[in-house]
């Protein structure tokens, strides 16, 4: 399962309202009444997303007398336009708070139903991201053995064209988040990739009905099927990556588009928040449950085709869900190319080289309103860190002489909250440089967890446990220890901290990249211990696959501190204008994990496999050395988590026009 495993299902277990969610779930899975839902999708799909793109950012306009943004006060004399308050978001020229409660935001609308029943509303929503996920992972969780079996691909093979696709699917969040930010807004981003997602699944489930899965019921346990033919694999991988394309520019842009439906600054619409997150996650786990049990165990059973359809079906059933809500959304308007922006900065700091950069943060040069070069996001406060970019907001002496035309060239004069949107997002790269070795401990589950697996004692009593399926131990793992943690962890830390919410999310992260490593120690003794039980060696040990259940156990517990802390803290410390790039992070670290997998299972593989020698992961891992592969994982673990440390030591968080520190991480881990 992917990072962003469900912190936030701890105000579920606190408030005991996991019961009637579940419930309420189950009810909208048996009676989704599609045929009420079908005039509003068909409506949209002719009508397509470049009109709803206008049409959902079209805002009346407000009068110059009322816009508090034309006032100014003359103070700051060195401003070439003073600052005024930003506790208010501005769409279109009309001041409004992020979420009007009464209409279109708050709890109750941020859902993807119109309002009938709240509780309906929440599970329906919950249902819209839980179809979405049992999608995913109903084609992705056992793909690996799908490539071994259908497309007779061997251990490494299979185990690097996973990570590649995988990579492929977070790489394309960084795609997502740029247009969500820059161009189309948040809905009609996650509208197109949710189409292409259906699209790509619709696609593989015909291929491997008409090319692949011959003969039919073909794959299962360690049963091969027919060679599959060039169209057929050429169709298989051109539908597996437009789902890696539809997913991934989906996925930053629907959770922060959950979030645009709440007005932080005020208490209850923060704790709703909080809330939506919950829910959120929760689906995530329940879509992902389904997924890793009921439909991984017919695809094991030779059913690809049945198990990719119904993956497909969901993912429709999500898009209609999603569909219906159109009307009750709250949308904010793109605050333009971010790119463009970062150059600036870099070009205007580049040109004042030799300026001297003014003693005081006020002294610097920052606009507010219709002469704001950055539309929609509030003013960030003047940092100390990396001043030397300060240069782009200095005004100099020409500047003052050319007032009028150099207000005009943001390739000169940049204002604060533009570098200092520049400044935390260099800040936070080597904190997120420092997760990719996490993410390449991480993806090991999909790949080499399973392949180990299928290679040890899959049958418990008369019941045959798929090698795919024990995934389920890491999401049990994972709602085991958010209790653990909210109701001992955050108790006892508190106390000796200070802090009440425990540990800070750079803490929280850094544990998790410590629980990590234990796993990939463990998975070495396992596989130690597998090859000693090795009878026959070209048949399965006789050690148990439950044996795997430790190092589940612990890669879902490192989710709780590791992935839940990351997107928490790339979530908060992204400035406005680039939310869905902070989200996009956290999957962009996933992805190039994947891509360090698969260059190092490649060195190793090079390395291994000479003079005759079947190398470290040979196509037959009773003959291999799997475990040294989980101990240099380990070392290289260690190595990362001292190099944390220090980052995280170095970082300071951003600090909003308000005054308050947003989601501030503190200075040590």
């Amino acid at each position: 399962m992917p990072g962003g495993l469900s912190c936030a299902v701890v105000l579920l277990l606190e408030e005991e309202l996991l019961a009637p969610v579940v419930v309420l779930l189950l009810n909208c899975l048996l009676c989704p009444s599609p045929e009420q839902r079908s005039h509003t999708a068909s409506r949209f799909i002719i009508v397509g997303p470049a009109y709803f793109s206008e049409q959902l950012t079209k805002q009346p306009e407000a009068k110059d007398s009322e816009n508090p943004l034309n006032k100014r006060d003359g103070s700051h004399h060195c401003r070439l336009e003073n600052a005024v308050s930003h506790h208010r978001r501005w769409i279109d020229g009309q001041a409004r708070k992020p979420s009007n409660q009464s209409k279109n935001g708050g709890m109750e609308n941020c859902y993807t139903v119109a309002r009938t029943d709240d509780g309906l509303t929440l599970a329906l929503d919950a249902v819209n991201y839980g179809l979405v996920t049992c999608a995913f992972f109903g084609v992705g969780v056992n793909l690996v053995v799908f490539l071994r079996r259908v497309l007779h691909q061997g251990n490494a093979e299979a185990a690097n064209n996973i990570s590649k696709w995988t990579g492929t699917v977070y790489i394309f969040s960084l795609l997502g988040a740029f247009v969500s930010d820059s161009y189309w807004g948040r809905y009609v981003t996650c509208t197109v990739f949710q189409i292409i997602y259906v699209t790509g699944l619709i696609i593989l489930s015909f291929t491997s009905w008409f090319f692949l899965v011959k003969p039919s019921g073909c794959g299962a346990d360690h049963a091969f099927c027919n060679e599959p033919s060039t169209a057929g694999v050429a169709l298989f991988y051109f539908s597996t990556y437009m789902i890696a394309f539809g997913n991934g520019g989906y996925q930053p842009s629907i959770a922060t588009f959950g979030s645009d439906q709440f007005d932080e600054t005020d208490p209850k619409e923060a704790r709703s928040k909080v809330a939506f997150f919950s829910y959120f996650y929760l689906a995530l786990n329940v879509g992902s449950i389904i997924s890793n049990t009921v439909i991984v165990y017919y695809e094991d059973q030779g059913e690809w085709v049945m198990g990719f359809w119904v993956s497909a079906v969901a993912a429709v059933l999500a898009l209609v869900l999603f569909l219906i809500g159109t009307p009750n959304y709250r949308h904010f308007k793109p605050s333009g190319n971010p790119l463009t922006r970062i150059a600036q900065v870099f070009v205007a700091a580049f040109r004042k080289w030799h300026t001297k950069v003014p003693s005081s943060g006020d002294l610097l040069h920052e606009v507010d309103g219709d002469a704001s070069r950055i539309t929609g996001i509030r003013r960030i406060l003047h940092s100390e860190e990396l001043r030397f970019l300060d240069k782009a907001a200095t005004i100099t002496e020409e500047d003052y002489a050319a007032q009028e035309e150099r207000m005009k060239d943001p390739w000169r004069l940049c204002t604060v909250t533009q570098v200092e949107e520049v400044k935390c997002i260099l800040k936070m790269l080597p904190i997120w440089l420092c997760t990719i070795v996490y993410s390449v401990v991480f993806t090991q589950m999909a790949s080499l967890f399973v392949e180990q697996g299928e290679t040890m004692d899959t049958e418990i009593g008369s019941f045959h446990f798929p090698a795919a399926s024990m995934t389920l131990f890491d999401i049990l793992s994972v709602l085991a220890f958010i209790a653990i943690y909210r109701r001992v962890l955050v108790p006892a830390m508190a106390r000796l901290s200070g802090n009440p919410e425990g540990l800070t999310e750079l803490q929280r992260m850094g544990v998790g990249l410590a629980i990590g490593m234990a796993a990939m120690v463990v998975a070495g003794v396992v596989e130690v211990e597998r090859l000693k039980r090795v009878e026959v060696p070209d048949q399965p040990s006789s050690m148990s696959v439950l044996w795997q259940v430790p190092q589940y156990t612990l890669i879902g517990a490192s989710e709780v501190f590791m992935y839940v802390g990351q997107l928490e803290f790339f979530n908060g410390q992204a400035p406005d204008g680039v939310k869905s790039f902070g989200s996009s992070l956290c999957m962009a670290s996933i992805s190039l994990g994947n891509y360090v997998s698969i260059m190092l299972v490649s060195v190793v593989t090079s390395l291994t496999d000479k003079d005759e020698r079947p190398g470290w992961i040979p196509g037959n891992l009773n003959s291999g050395h799997l475990d040294r592969f989980y101990f240099l994982l380990a070392a290289l673990s260690l190595i990362d988590l001292a190099v944390y440390v220090a980052c995280a030591m170095w970082y300071k968080g951003i600090k909003l026009d308000n005054g308050d520190e947003k989601k501030k991480a503190m200075a040590h881990v």
